[in-house]
């Protein structure tokens, strides 16, 4: 079942339910989805990988609202993005654990032959692609820069 079908179904499915937090949530990424889908250069369709990217971004920032509403004191602001961004995360692949990262990381560096620091554009090269919506590309820089230094 295409994604879109999967959020409309689902979303459907909300106003049965009267669900407030996940209607809010489902709109946006509907919504997203269909600016991505109509966009200029895209004929209409979305691949996999754009949607996951969109998703992504769309978690992101609902988190870093979340973060801004809770240090100006905003609590209940707060709770409702990190509701939308629950939902949202519903439509991601399983995120990999920081240790299941590491050791992902471990066999990609040892594959590329980084050696410093210098050699973290080769690895995040390659991470990216394998890791995409698996993991967010802050923590996977973080753990390389992390295993390149020791």
């Amino acid at each position: 079942m295409d994604l879109l079908e999967r959020i409309n179904q689902d979303l459907k499915a909300a106003m049965k339910q009267k669900d407030q937090y996940r209607l809010e949530a489902l709109r946006a990424i509907k919504s997203e989805l269909l600016l991505l889908k109509t966009a200029e250069g895209s004929q209409g369709q979305i691949t996999e990988a754009q949607a996951l990217k969109v998703l992504q971004k769309m978690v992101k920032q609902r988190k870093e609202a979340a973060e801004l509403y809770k240090s100006k004191g905003r609590d209940n602001l707060a709770e409702q993005e990190l509701m939308q961004a629950k939902v949202i995360e519903e439509y991601l692949p399983e995120q990999l654990s920081p240790q299941q990262l590491e050791n992902e990381l471990k066999k990609i560096i040892e594959q590329v032959g980084a050696k410093s620091i210098r050699d973290m554009g080769k690895v995040m090269a390659v991470a990216t692609k394998q890791f995409a919506g698996r993991a967010d590309n802050k923590l996977i820089a973080d753990t390389v820069k992390k295993l390149l230094n020791q």
